[in-house]
């Protein structure tokens, strides 16, 4: 059975093993191209080049051993062996793919029929070791690395050992560019935003000029044309596209000459792996197909996201068309048109707009002659051809393969209109260009202003006040009384670290972070650890919360706990003299904020499930400690709010309301914090715990205990 699909599949694969074009988009097969000459030997390089591991690891030990200039001497070194090593790989796959392809002349069916392919992918494999033999100075074998290193370098780790170490040495520029490329693929670092605007304080300017060493250029291209092209300089913004187009096609041959290196085997014991030849080869080349055909998801991913930009490839090609239209070259917007229906055939708009630009052309240019960009005509096609055998492996040989959408057709517009924003709408009409908004996002109504419910409750602010969207200020949601007994009943169930995975100061250093659950609360109020009541008064209170919010939100469907967390924070005594960094980072509940960027990715770790916060206040008696709502920039301060007994401020979770809490620079500040959810699949498992042993003791005190259940059973 076996040896029947690898016979089918055969003709597919030989078709896909190909050498690729120089530009990395395949060349348009009407056309008769000349073969690529022979490429000269490669040169060695001077001296072999060091395992970045090793560099990696002398560099850690030097940080922590106190020698910070051989651990930026090492770090360094270890971040160009690894970008060196890269280079070499991606090169050596080039050479030897022009070398020796793996299309040898045929041979007639009968005996020894596929020795000629299998000599042609000897040779390919004894160029590859050659080529990095004499580029790496060694063999290959040596530059093998751990997953942990990998993962690592991909993390870009080294970065913040490195902006750690130039601080040390005083070497403030460098240590902000280390720091901001690290940040840049670790958005949801808590300490690493605090550090660059530490090292902004101390060089005693506004605006560093962040580099990210490690940015990819095909993505900053693409980001340059948009910003241009919503400026209305088409010409600017063209020049970018296709210049980010060249470097995608680039980018794009080196992540699939990566995909070519070793492979795990996942679903066996590798040592103890009996295949024969053809299924061995088959596993092999399924695991190295799969990675490359996922590399239009890799090149389409920012750093430090888990979610590409979605229908990213295809949108070059929609914003030229109209780029193209708007400085007049007709034939060049004809041609990205029909480039971007590779993609989407079926858009109705596209295929009106290839109309109109039909209309356009000279009398003597014939519109059937203007056809799709070649830099793209055959990468769709290998895409598609990729796709074909990826399902058929995964049928004959057993593997479960879902195809991804990749050209989501919806997705990644920067501007809401299907032309750009700077073309005037009702000329555009006029020409005859199709209008399309945004297919819109199923999201629930944003309303405000419903009832709160229950008495002496004091509106103080709405959204338009605390200069916001989904926001609200209220006063006297606690009495001072009830104030009091949380704050009695908090020291005596606090915890240092709970919630934050035992960390005592996970925001700061500078602060001690205490916690404790509702169903904590009642587990120790039922033990007589702290008494029964109060702690009954900490679920009733959030319980009160949670109908206010849903009420004055107006929202039509049950709004559920996520979290329930009970905190405080105390300043540290010795440690607020010259106190500039935050007791909470600015940050999003939903999303993970990039200010950089001025987006907020709504991906894990993020916890995108919750949809409204809100923060109840227990106390006044500290110093510092004030609520802060900013814009996506985490600089610009749109609202301040100042804690005291009995607040309660609310708000939507995502990125629409970045917020963050000043440093509390004497005393303790308590509040009880809550996250909710629309989605009952994300409910806190403790909270529903917490319902039982509530119903429970309520129906002991009503004197009915037919169900005879003991509430510690539940605690």
């Amino acid at each position: 059975m076996r040896e029947r699909i690898w016979t089918k599949l055969l003709p597919l694969l030989l078709l896909l093993l190909l050498p690729p074009p120089l530009r990395g988009g395949p060349q348009d097969s009407r056309r008769q191209e000349p073969q690529p000459e022979p490429q000269p030997e490669p040169q060695p390089e001077r001296g072999p080049l060091q395992p970045y591991d090793l560099l990696y690891a002398s560099g850690i030990a030097a940080y922590y051993s106190g020698d910070f200039q051989r651990a930026v001497r090492d770090l360094e070194a270890a971040l160009r062996s690894h970008r060196r090593l890269r280079e070499i790989r991606a090169r050596c796959a080039r050479h030897c793919a022009a070398r020796r392809p793996l299309v040898p002349p045929g041979a007639g069916p009968g005996p020894g029929a596929e020795l000629p392919f299998f000599r042609a992918l000897l040779e390919r494999a004894r160029c590859y070791r050659s080529c990095e033999h004499q580029r790496l100075g060694g063999p290959e074998s040596r530059h093998r690395v751990s997953e942990d290193v990998r993962s690592d370098f991909q993390r870009r780790v080294p970065y913040n050992y490195l902006q750690r170490a130039y601080i040390k040495l005083n070497q403030l520029e460098k240590a902000v560019e280390a720091a901001h490329t690290f940040f840049m693929a670790n958005p949801e670092h808590m300490e690493i935003q605090q550090n660059i605007e530490n090292y902004r304080t101390m060089a005693g300017v506004e605006e560093f000029q962040l580099v990210d060493r490690e940015a990819k250029p095909h993505l900053e291209s693409y980001s340059a044309g948009v910003k241009h092209y919503e400026a209305d300089d088409f010409e600017v913004a063209i020049k970018y596209f296709e210049q980010a187009l060249r470097e995608y096609f680039s980018e794009d041959v080196e992540c699939r000459t990566l995909c070519e290196g070793p492979q795990r085997f996942e679903e066996y014991d590798y040592l103890r792996y009996k295949a024969g030849l053809y299924e061995a080869i088959a596993d092999h080349y399924m695991q190295v197909l799969v990675c490359q055909h996922e590399c239009v998801r890799e090149l389409a991913t920012r750093p430090g996201r888990l979610s590409p930009i979605e229908n990213f490839l295809p949108l070059h090609y929609d914003y030229l068309q109209f780029a193209y239209y708007r400085v007049g070259e007709y034939v060049k917007a004809l041609e990205c048109a029909k480039a971007y229906l590779l993609f989407h055939p079926d858009d109705e708009d596209v295929l009106d707009n290839v109309d109109y630009y039909e209309s356009l052309l000279d009398e003597n240019i014939d519109p059937a002659s203007i056809e799709a960009r070649e830099d793209l005509v055959m990468f769709v096609k290998r895409h598609k051809l990729e796709s074909e055998l990826i399902k058929s492996a995964a049928e004959g040989l057993g593997f479960l393969y879902t195809e991804p959408n990749y050209w989501i057709s919806y997705g990644g517009r920067q501007d809401e209109n299907r032309i750009p924003s700077g073309v005037n709408i009702e000329e555009a009409e006029v020409h005859g260009l199709s209008m399309r908004k945004k297919s819109p996002n199923i999201v629930r109504d944003l309303r405000e202003g419903g009832p709160l419910l229950f008495e002496n409750i004091t509106f103080v602010y709405n959204s338009e006040q605390l200069n916001g969207t989904q926001r609200v200020l209220l006063d006297n949601v606690l009495s001072e009384e009830q104030c009091r007994e949380l704050h009695s009943v908090a020291s005596g169930i606090m915890l240092v670290g709970d919630g934050y995975r035992g960390k005592t100061s996970p925001h700061t250093p500078n602060e001690k972070f205490e916690g404790a659950t509702v169903l904590k609360a009642l587990r120790f109020g039922y033990e007589g650890r702290v008494p029964l009541k109060s702690a009954r008064l900490f679920y009733d209170i959030s319980e009160k919360a949670r109908k206010i919010v849903e009420s004055y939100f107006m929202l039509n469907s049950t709004l559920y706990f996520s979290y329930t967390h009970m905190v405080c924070r105390t300043a540290l005594s010795g440690q607020q003299d010259k106190r500039n960094d935050l007791s909470h980072p600015i940050h999003a509940d939903n999303c993970l904020l990039d200010p950089e960027a001025n987006e907020c990715w709504k991906e894990p770790p993020a916890y995108t499930f919750r949809d409204y916060s809100a923060l109840l206040y227990m106390n006044d008696d500290f110093e510092g400690g004030e609520f802060i709502f900013t814009e996506m920039d985490a600089k610009t301060v749109t609202a301040s709010i100042k804690p005291k007994c009995g607040r309660m401020i609310s708000f939507s979770s995502g990125g629409e309301n970045p917020h963050g809490v000043k440093a509390v620079t004497k005393g303790q500040r308590c509040a009880v914090a809550l996250w909710f959810t629309l989605d009952p699949l994300y409910r806190e498992l403790e909270r529903i715990q917490a319902d039982e042993v509530i119903a429970i003791l309520d129906r002991e005190q009503q004197g009915k205990h037919e169900l005879n259940i003991n509430p510690r059973d539940e605690l």
